[in-house]
Order: structure tokens, then C-alpha cells, then sequence
């Protein structure tokens, strides 16, 4: 386990117990790999990383434990909102968006479980502590099946136009865990070329895109011939009154504001239809 090499610069312990949970094997490895990248961030080189796993009642419990620079108390209650990184004093240089503890909080969620961080504060290393619901050993491995949430009704397929690789990433992880096929792009362009040549659903499209805007492709795709039953979707962290109505007058059927919480995210696209949504979520 050195998280593409990462780790090598620090000891790492295991403590592995043999535990079963009812998960997807990718998104597993997903939330393992950003809590020890998380570790390896903000911990000076020759630190050391704990990781346990073991079984405590119902539930599967996975511990990621560093001996860095840790949280302080203000920080703490938001580390796993989006952006957040408190005040750690390493290279600013690794620190990315502060997407992944969003990324491994909404996976582990999707999954039926919790996600909880703890430090004795600045200095003095941190540990988080994710809990999934135990299963039984299966008889035969068999192929990892998507959760998909309550609430679920239909896979849909979905568009999602967003710049930001981390935040794309975590979009799609969430949706494609939900069991909805999901099409990808990282511009207004490729974005209005996939919305022309595919037969779409819902598309969720970022606001704030170089060069093109997302208000000028909402305009564009509902322009082309198959917009017609599309639900699209602005994706901003702009919710104010008058970034409704610009979205509305796009052509937008429904305003999202960063953060958005994943439950209303997959709500929204499990059972958006054009005809009576409302057009002022938010």
C-alpha cells in the first residue's frame, strides 16, 4: 500500500482485519486513497501513517491515524467541506481544492456509512475513522455491484460540464455509484458536442467555464434538436436572486449552489422532469 508511491518517504503500519461490507470495490479504493494522500499532505517527510482495520459490532471500521501537522479546533467541524484546509503550514503547493475529504464523505455516505475525523490539535496529528455497515462473507467473489440511494427510481443519463478535474471527479464518482450512466466534459464546447450527439437525460453544467460561459452553453444546447426533454441543471457557487434568473433566462430548469449536498444532487437528477419542476432550487 504506498498510494502511487507517495508514502514512501514515511513508515507505515497495518493492522488488518479480514472484514466484509457491502461496497463498490473501485469507490473503496477511492476513499483509502485520499485519506492517505490527505496523511501524506500535510506530514513532513519520516512521519508515520496507522492503518487499521477491524470489525466492531455491526459495522467494518477502517482507520487512517498520521502523525502530522493536525487540525486545530476551528478547522475541525468543517474538514470535510468542499475547499476547506485549515491552516497547516506545508507546501500550499500540494493542497489541490481541498476536494478529496468532500469526495470520501459523500462515497462513504452513498455506501450507508459515516466518516468522522479527530485531532488533539495543530501539531499533533489527526485520524479518521470511516464506518460501513458489516456483511456476512459472500460464497463466491461476484462482481461489485453500484449502491444506488434510497430514493432511486430509474437510472438516468446524465451530462456533467465542469472544468475542475477533482470536482468532476467527485460528481461523477457520486452519480455513476447511484447507477446513472454519466457522459463527461471538461469545456462549453465538447460539452454542447456531447448534448448534440447524445441522447440525454439531465445535464449538470458549471457555471464559471473558460471561455465559454455556462449560461452561453444552455443557451447552445437548448438551440439544438435535442434539448426538448432535457433537464439542465446550473452548477454554481453563485445562488443569489439575480443568478437564478440569469440561469432561468438561459434556459436552465434548475439552479444548484455549491456545495451541493449529494442527496439533493441525486434527488434532483433521479426525478427531474421539465414538465413542473421547479425551477428555483437551490
Amino acid at each position: 500500500m504506498t498510494s502511487a508511491g507517495r508514502t514512501e518517504a514515511h513508515v507505515v503500519r497495518l493492522d488488518l482485519e479480514p472484514v466484509w461490507v457491502n461496497a463498490d470495490e473501485t469507490r473503496i479504493d477511492q476513499i483509502i486513497s485520499n485519506l492517505l494522500d490527505n496523511a501524506v499532505k500535510y506530514m513532513p517527510a519520516g512521519g508515520e501513517i496507522h492503518v487499521r482495520v477491524t470489525a466492531e459490532g455491526d459495522g467494518g471500521v477502517l482507520q487512517v491515524a498520521d502523525s502530522g501537522v493536525g487540525i486545530s479546533a476551528p478547522t475541525l467541524p468543517r474538514v470535510f467541506d468542499i475547499f476547506v484546509q485549515g491552516d497547516q503550514t506545508l507546501d500550499r503547493a500540494k493542497g489541490g481544492l481541498g476536494i478529496g475529504l468532500t469526495l470520501v464523505r459523500r462515497l462513504v455516505e452513498l455506501h450507508g456509512g459515516t466518516v468522522h475525523a479527530a485531532s488533539a490539535g495543530s501539531g499533533r496529528g489527526s485520524t479518521f475513522t470511516v464506518r460501513l455497515p458489516r456483511t456476512s462473507a459472500p460464497a463466491e467473489r461476484t462482481a461489485p455491484q453500484a449502491l444506488p440511494p434510497h430514493g432511486l427510481t430509474t437510472p438516468r443519463r446524465v451530462l456533467l460540464v465542469e472544468d475542475n478535474d477533482d470536482a468532476r471527479e467527485m460528481l461523477r464518482a457520486g452519480l455513476a455509484l447511484a447507477g446513472h450512466d454519466v457522459h463527461e466534459a471538461a469545456d462549453g464546447p465538447s460539452g454542447i458536442e456531447l448534448a448534440a450527439t447524445t441522447d440525454l437525460d439531465v445535464a449538470l453544467i458549471d457555471i464559471c467555464l473558460p471561455g465559454l460561459d455556462g449560461y452561453e452553453v444552455a443557451r447552445r444546447i437548448r438551440a439544438g434538436d435535442r434539448s426538448e426533454s432535457m433537464v439542465l441543471v446550473a452548477v454554481t457557487g453563485y445562488g443569489q436572486a439575480e443568478d437564478r434568473f440569469r440561469a432561468r433566462e438561459a434556459g436552465f430548469d434548475a439552479h444548484l449552489t455549491k456545495p451541493v449536498a449529494s442527496e439533493q444532487l441525486l434527488t434532483l437528477v433521479a426525478t427531474a422532469e421539465r414538465a413542473g419542476l421547479n425551477q428555483a432550487s437551490s
